[in-house]
Order: C-alpha cells, then structure tokens, then sequence
C-alpha cells in the first residue's frame, strides 16, 4: 500500500499546534453546516410549508433536484435532532483526518446516495434528510482506517464504531417511514470513497524522540573512537612472517619406513 510520507514538522509542539487547529477548524466546519440545516428547518416551519418538494422523487424529472437539495431538508425537528450529533461527530473526525479526501468524498457520498434512491428508491415517496451522508461518513472512516491501519486512521475509525456501529443495520429494509435506501447508498458511496480516495492525504508524522537524535549525532564521535582504538590496541598486520617449518623434499629424504608384519603362527 503506497502512501505518501508526511514530513515531520521541526518543532513537536508547534507540530501538535498544527493539529489541534486542524482539528477545531474541522469542528467549526461541521458546526456551521449543521447550523445551516437548522436554520433551514426554522425556515421552513416559519413559512408553514416546508420544504419537502426538495426531496427525492424516485424515477420521476422532477426527483432529480432533490439529489442536490434533499440532504439540507429534514421532516421534522426531531429528524434534524437525529442527524445533528451524528453529522458534527463523523464530520470534525473525516475532515481533520483526512482534509484532502474529505472534499471529494463528500461530494462522492452527496451525489451518490441521492443517484442511488432516484434510481431504486421506493415509488410514491419523497425521501428527505441526510441521514444519507451520515452513514456515509461513518462507512468512510471505518473502511480507511481499515486501509490505511495508521495510528489516527485506526482511532477514528474505532470512535466511529463505537458511537454510529448500530448504522450497519440500518441499511436493510425496517420502518416503512425510514428511508433505508438513502443509508444504503450513503454507506456504499461512503465505502467507495474511501477505497478511492485512501492515498490522497498522507502518512502522520512520526514522533521523532530526542534519544534518535542524539544517536544520529553520536554516530560520527563514536566512529571515530572506534578507528582510534583499533589503531591504538590492534598490532599492524606483518610483512614478513618467517616460515619455522618446511616439507622435507621426498627426493633427498625417505618418505618412511614399511615395516614387515609376520604373519601369526597356526
């Protein structure tokens, strides 16, 4: 799997800066999404009539608006209220970790849970929430971390089962009034996306502490200490070795002495 090293930041602690900004920069983004669709809803139940007409008609023209328009419209307050914290959650872990793919994997999930219930949505309905981008948040940071397997691919992948798991079963056909096709298509666009998209941001960081350094700096000293002791306590390697024995030349001494065994009396 070949995903680009993140360069490690000089300093640690503006490093950790770094990351706490990210983090709340994602924070206010997902705050101020979600504050949209409030106010939205607000709109809308001011008005009296409501924005249901947004939504996703299946098969028909018409429909084919609400796959732009039907995640920023909701049923009722308590709708919105069920997708708030899920939306806030999933939304500040994606885009902190991973800022690159966030943009086109939201757009990915947007566009294709909307496609998937314009084409195999229940006939005679209008479908309307975003409970579509929800599960496609949770199933697009379950799967990366599963990918990639790097320390804060692993955690947000971990926080997001653990708080939104439940999401794997809302999938299947239940309540007549839930649209379960969105959540399927938001989870099958999610999935795709992060298969997509796992090597656009890169490799966190790795800590660097300060006894790696110290061993990079010492290498040198430690080389040289080392030449000096084998120049000091090893002996040079000689020249000339005398030579203390010789093979005796077969033609001007015997070999040896065959002696004659007797053969043993019967």
């Amino acid at each position: 799997m070949d995903i680009p090293a993140h360069e490690p930041h000089a300093d640690p602690r503006e490093q950790a800066r770094a990351d706490r900004g990210r983090f709340f920069r994602a924070l206010f983004a997902s705050a101020v999404f979600v504050s949209a669709l409030w106010w939205i809803e607000l709109i809308g139940s001011w008005i009296g009539t409501g924005f249901g007409g947004l939504g996703v008609a299946p098969r028909t023209l018409s429909g084919l608006i609400g796959i732009f328009t039907s995640p920023l419209v909701h049923g009722s307050v308590g709708h919105l209220i069920n997708n708030t914290l899920p939306l806030i959650v999933l939304g500040t872990l994606a885009l902190a970790i991973y800022p690159r793919a966030f943009k086109p994997a939201m757009v990915l999930i947007w566009l294709g849970s909307g496609t998937g219930i314009w084409l195999f949505g229940q006939d005679h309905s209008v479908h309307i929430g975003a409970s579509g981008l929800s599960h496609g948040l949770m199933f697009f940071l379950f799967v990366l971390g599963l990918l990639r397997r790097d320390r804060p691919g692993v955690a947000a992948a971990m926080i997001a089962f653990f708080l939104y798991g439940g999401m794997l079963l809302t999938v299947l056909p239940g309540d007549p009034k839930v649209s379960w096709e969105a959540h399927l298509f938001g989870a099958l666009s999610g999935t795709l996306a992060a298969i997509l998209l796992f090597r656009r941001d890169p490799a966190p960081p790795r800590k660097v502490y300060s006894w790696e350094n110290e061993d990079e700096t010492l290498e040198p000293v430690q080389d040289e200490l080392a030449q000096r002791d084998r120049d000091t306590y090893e002996p040079a390697a000689p020249g000339n070795v005398p030579v203390l024995w010789q093979r005796p030349d077969p033609q001007q001494e015997p070999r040896g002495v065959v002696l004659p065994f007797r053969k043993p009396e019967p």
